[in-house]
């Protein structure tokens, strides 16, 4: 689902960016437009997470441009239309707050310190109907499993009415069975207009989900189409190994 005539959600102009003197990502130019399903994968310390703050604005650019629904990135401060899940959102665990508290703060940006309308509470509703967490509103986070905390922040998101929805390795310690109920949530989420972003490390969920793959080692080693990424040897070029896909598919 790509909207090549709209602004693009993010966009990238030759960024480098390097912690020390020497660059974590460099020459990366990319696009990501309205409605699209972009994933993000390559082996560990390859500057998966580093791009994401770029992309999102957390972190300014040594070289080149990051812009972000066409602001300059650093300075775009419309953050209702983001839903971040991190990769350790299940660290929430220690939240002694329900659900439903979670998913109302998907509000403050749009009300404030001012109270909840009626609307606002049916906006909240909506989005644990979505996630399928209603039944789970008045639990406590602490109470629930890696993949409906997970659920939760996506339904946050969802309560914000983002536009945006970047996932960090929202899988890590969650059960393969909600593994696969978490992706069809997104797919469904994507197919609504929600333009997904995701970093992951499950290269079998990238490839059976994910309509586009951005393959980085501190460059850019494939952007394009999912099934010409399974047919090339990126994977193989960025990871330094020829068992590219060993295991990755389903």
């Amino acid at each position: 689902m790509t909207g090549s005539d709209a602004a693009p959600v993010v966009e990238l102009t030759d960024v480098a960016f390097g912690y020390t003197a020497s660059p974590v990502v460099q020459d990366i130019s990319l696009r990501v437009d309205p409605g699209e399903y972009v994933a993000v994968v390559g082996p560990n310390g390859s500057g998966k997470s580093t791009l994401m703050k770029l992309m999102l604005g957390l972190l300014t650019p040594d070289e080149g441009t990051a812009r972000l629904f066409g602001h300059p990135a650093h300075r775009f401060d419309d953050g209702a239309r983001i839903g971040y899940v991190a990769q350790h959102a299940s660290a929430a665990k220690e939240m002694p707050i329900t659900v439903r508290e979670v998913v109302k703060m998907g509000r403050f940006p749009h009300v404030g310190f001012g109270r909840l309308s009626p609307e606002d509470h049916a906006i909240v509703d909506d989005a644990l109907e979505t996630v399928g967490m209603a039944a789970f509103a008045d639990r406590r986070v602490t109470q629930l499993s890696g993949g409906q905390r997970q659920r939760a922040f996506i339904a946050r998101a969802l309560a914000g009415e983002a536009d945006l929805l970047v996932l960090d390795e929202p899988t890590v310690g969650v059960d393969a069975e909600s593994v696969e109920a978490f992706y069809a949530l997104l797919e469904s989420l994507n197919d609504e207009g929600i333009t997904v972003l995701l970093i992951e490390h499950d290269l079998g969920a990238v490839t059976e989900h994910a309509e586009r793959v951005v393959c980085l080692n501190r460059e850019v080693y494939f952007d394009g189409p999912t099934d010409e990424f399974v047919e090339s040897d990126a994977l193989a070029r960025a990871f330094g190994t020829a068992a590219a896909f060993a295991g990755a598919s389903r």
